[in-house]
């Protein structure tokens, strides 16, 4: 009676700290992150502000909370196939980096929440029914980048006040950005009577065969459309209007510190890290459709000094006053 005893014990002793173990440890959420591009010094960028915003809703990465990474490398014909991956596994939140991607997790999935960051209006886009009310399992950030193409005009125009004749590069394969970036930049231009050259490029190849039409008919200046790919490419771009002796402006400080003349748009770290935040704020149980779309309010000119000089282009007193970083 007693060996009998004895050996009941023994199992329950042996079986307790496995079920304790279980208890202890319950599964990881799961974030599937999808990005257009490629991992380089841009996404490092970007991934540091996301991480953060997660830390600061209560989540670390490989602690309490696992991220998976999926590149489609700007060939955004892969993002459906990206995207379902997720949808199988299935993973608790999806976060898109651009309009194309949220619209393919949209396409993908109702069920899973979706976190997106976009340039363009997403009522527009048909992400959400409102930005107020999402609606549905999207929501996230919009950085307002379209919306600020007259402001860069503007901008543009008071460093280079003789400025007629404006090229724009664009990503054609980024359908959504392209027809939203052109919808925007043709109306400013035809506001301030500027003419403007559309330039087509998705590969490196692509924008150095951009730069090379410009021997035979410079253009005033070159505007850099919203888009990752341009993004990730920012030192080429750099490179290639100073080698042109063209004035370069974008959308993103990375651009100007690059050698670009000057950026003026949303704070991108900003916009990344609230997009982590929502995305914790999911992850605890918040609803995609209770959580109003964020609009960046964070906005920041950078001027290029130096390469203003090697334009022999004279920087406003003005501007430079109302700049928020000066690189000498």
């Amino acid at each position: 009676m007693r060996r009998r005893n004895f050996i009941t014990l023994l199992g329950g002793a042996a079986a307790w700290p496995l079920a304790a173990r279980g208890q202890q440890q319950p599964a990881m959420p799961v974030i599937g992150f999808l990005s257009s591009t490629w991992f380089d010094s841009f996404a490092d960028y970007y991934l540091r502000a996301f991480r953060q915003g997660l830390k600061d809703a209560g989540y670390v990465e490989g602690e309490n909370v696992a991220v998976e990474y999926r590149w489609a490398e700007n060939q955004l014909e892969r993002l459906p196939a990206l995207v379902a991956e997720f949808a199988r596994r299935p993973v608790n939140v999806i976060v898109t980096t651009i309009a194309a991607s949220a619209l393919a997790a949209r396409a993908a999935t109702s069920a899973i929440p979706i976190v997106f960051l976009v340039g363009e209006d997403p009522v527009r886009l048909g992400l959400v029914a409102s930005l107020a009310r999402p609606g549905a399992n999207l929501t996230g950030i919009n950085f307002f980048s379209n919306e600020l193409v007259t402001k860069r005009l503007e901008l543009l125009r008071e460093i280079v006040p003789r400025v007629t004749r404006v090229a724009v590069l664009v990503n054609p394969i980024d359908a959504p950005a392209t027809e939203s970036t052109l919808r925007e930049l043709e109306a400013a231009a035809r506001a301030i009577d500027l003419q403007i050259q559309v330039l087509k490029a998705s590969t490196s190849s692509e924008i150095s065969a951009a730069f090379a039409t410009f021997v035979r008919e410079p253009p005033d200046a070159v505007f850099v459309s919203p888009a990752p790919f341009f993004t990730a490419r920012r030192v080429q771009l750099a490179h290639l209007a100073t080698f042109h002796r063209v004035p370069l402006i974008a959308g993103g400080r990375l651009y100007t510190e690059a050698g670009a003349l000057m950026s003026y748009g949303a704070s991108l770290s900003d916009a990344f890290r609230q997009v982590g935040t929502y995305t914790g704020r999911i992850l605890k149980g918040a609803k995609p459709a209770d959580l109003p779309v964020v609009q960046s309010i964070k906005f920041e000119l950078v001027i290029n000094v130096e390469t203003a000089r090697m334009l022999g282009l004279t920087v406003p007193a003005s501007l430079l006053a109302r700049a928020d970083e000066v690189i000498e």
